[in-house]
């Protein structure tokens, strides 16, 4: 008996399309809005928040007390979205929330399990 099983993921459904994930990092009191903003944006389907620390050269960007903890607290924003939308998402919400770093990376894999 043979008990080896084809797997289908959500990811062989998609045809060719190609992704990107957007990850934004914001202070936080841009986290609500931001939220706000991302809800109504058509062409993602969800994102993901996680708190995180900001280290870097640029102290003149930071507090006293961030200057003293060596860290500058961001909201973190991870994005899924297609490639092809991605310059024309992050023109639109520069627009809206300027000044809050990006990073555009390749995704390779998407799905659930």
């Amino acid at each position: 008996m043979n008990n080896s099983k084809t797997v289908k993921t959500d990811t062989e459904d998609q045809t060719n399309i190609e992704k990107c994930l957007i990850m934004l990092f914001a202070p936080p009191a841009f986290e609500e809005s931001l939220v706000d903003w991302l809800l109504e944006y058509d062409c993602i389907s969800g994102f993901s928040t996680t708190e995180s620390y900001g280290h870097g050269q640029r102290s003149s960007a930071m507090s006293l007390l961030e200057q003293v903890a060596a860290r500058q607290r961001r909201i973190q924003f991870a994005i899924e979205i297609d490639s092809k939308l991605a310059s024309v998402f992050l023109k639109e919400i520069g627009l809206d929330f300027p000044g809050l770093h990006y990073m555009v990376m390749p995704l390779l894999s998407a799905g659930r399990l």
